[in-house]
């Protein structure tokens, strides 16, 4: 009943509000249903923590406590979009970017978006995942064309180009393990596909079978996922789709595709007894945060700038889930949650300061403090938080990220080091002149609503300074059950 809750609501959601979105009430209908959805989600956690791991439905759908924790931020993060977005879209209606066609489309899709990415979550065929990462790329394709400008159709086709080429490898890779399940053990039909089949037969696939399936899915949802080179699409669909889209894309959506290629790491490990799974991930870890960090020197549009500085962090977890263990994976988990909540909160405030100063263009961009305290507050102590400073989550979980590659990866810590050091530099030095510099900028006549900024980095700081026992606890047999 709870699976059918998540996963049914936005859904539904999608569905009235295709009729309804353009309406004047269409923004507070999304926030009811995305508010609906959480609790469904909170209600599949607590079934969980209750009950432990479970399938329903005839095994189609599995939830464990790696999922769930996704699914509760999923549903959370979404939330709390839906709640900026609906002053934030006004705003863009009022100055004439979208018309009410394009509203409707907005508020359908973000649903729509949402269900792909639960169901994603939730199933146990890996059939189906690789079909509800295929509609959260159309989905979003929408929602990144949604301004219909030539900058933004660019950043919607190349984003469809690139991970449609990026999906059909996962598909590959997918048929793959069918063929390795189904040869091998005789599994028929959506049985040779459940991941809870294959990972109980994990040990007696063929190895070599499962070493191809595994890079073919590493590219595949590694694109989606935007580790380099395979990342050219993440700044463009940031940078050209309205703030919400940009919000979930990097909070959610990125999340998501990692836990695909996790899911698959489980297998291969358990089929190869070899680290060759663990050493792709943290090579493309690596590359990714290194990449990302010097290309951050070369932005001059604020959310391209932070669209790099989610690659450098997607990066930096997938390295950590490479190196495997309690201790990083935990970190991982954590780094997670507290880049999903940082990063979306950040992309709240960037999006007021974008509307008012009329440009995406950090040089254009000024004395944000005097325009709006609380955005000019929200982004600085935002760009505090996702780069490391103390007492914020992402201290904690780099540290630990950094402490277990001393102990296990030597060889890694100062490429990490390097990466987090550029990236610190390049961020800061713009992101202050844009709060503390001078402008001839009117002051806002009332602050914007940003509680749902606040609320995050409240959490983050939280998660920083003592995480709650259950919830250690939580990340703990997530941790086990990754491996």
């Amino acid at each position: 009943m709870e699976i059918f809750l998540l996963l049914g609501l936005p859904l539904a959601g999608g569905l009235a509000l295709a009729v309804t979105g353009a309406r004047h009430r269409a923004a507070e209908i999304n926030v009811a249903f995305s508010f609906a959805t959480l609790i469904a989600a909170a209600l599949v956690t607590a079934r969980v923590l209750r009950e432990g791991p479970f399938t329903t439905w005839r095994e189609l759908f599995f939830v464990d406590p790696f999922n769930a924790f996704l699914v509760a931020l999923t549903a959370f993060v979404g939330f709390t979009t839906s709640l900026f977005s609906r002053p934030y879209m006004r705003i863009e209606a009022h100055h004439g970017r979208v018309n009410p066609a394009r509203l409707r489309l907005y508020h359908a899709m973000f649903q729509v978006f949402m269900f792909t990415m639960l169901l994603a979550l939730t199933t146990n065929n890996m059939g189906i995942l690789w079909v509800a990462m295929e509609a959260a790329t159309l989905a979003t394709v929408l929602l990144v064309s949604l301004y219909r400008t030539p900058e933004s159709l660019e950043a919607a086709w190349k984003y469809f180009i690139l991970c449609g080429v990026g999906i059909a490898q996962a598909l590959f890779g997918t048929i793959l393990l069918y063929f390795a399940a189904g040869e091998l053990h005789g599994a028929e039909g959506t049985s040779a596909l459940q991941w809870t089949h294959l990972n109980e037969i994990k040990a007696t696939l063929q190895p070599t079978v499962l070493s191809i399936a595994f890079v073919f899915l590493l590219v595949g949802y590694g694109t989606k996922v935007g580790l380099a080179p395979l990342h050219n699409w993440l700044p463009d669909a940031h940078a050209e789709g309205p703030t919400p889209v940009s919000a979930v894309l990097s909070g959610l959506l990125l999340n998501v595709a990692l836990y695909a290629v996790v899911r698959c790491k489980v297998l291969v490990q358990g089929a190869t007894h070899s680290d060759f799974a663990s050493h792709l991930l943290m090579g493309f870890g690596l590359l990714s945060a290194v990449v990302a960090a010097f290309l951050l020197w070369r932005q001059r549009d604020i959310k391209r700038l932070f669209a790099y500085s989610s690659i450098e962090h997607m990066g930096i977890i997938t390295f950590a889930f490479g190196m495997g263990g309690p201790v990083a994976n935990f970190a991982a988990l954590l780094h997670m949650t507290v880049h999903s909540l940082t990063k979306s909160a950040i992309f709240f405030t960037v999006g007021h300061a974008a509307q008012k100063a009329g440009t995406q263009i950090m040089a254009e961009i000024r004395g944000l403090l005097t325009i709006s305290p609380s955005i000019g507050w929200g982004l600085m102590i935002g760009t505090l938080a996702i780069l490391g400073l103390p007492p914020f989550g992402v201290f904690a979980s780099e540290f630990l990220v950094l402490t277990t590659a001393m102990r296990e990866q030597p060889w890694a810590t100062p490429i990490l080091l390097l990466a987090l050091g550029v990236a610190f530099a390049a961020i800061f030095g713009r992101v202050q002149h844009m709060v503390f510099g001078e402008t001839n900028l009117q002051r806002l006549p009332q602050s914007p609503s940003l509680w749902p900024v606040f609320t995050h980095l409240a959490l983050v700081l939280i998660l920083g300074v003592a995480i709650p026992g259950a919830l250690a606890q939580w990340y703990r047999l997530a941790a086990a059950l990754i491996g």
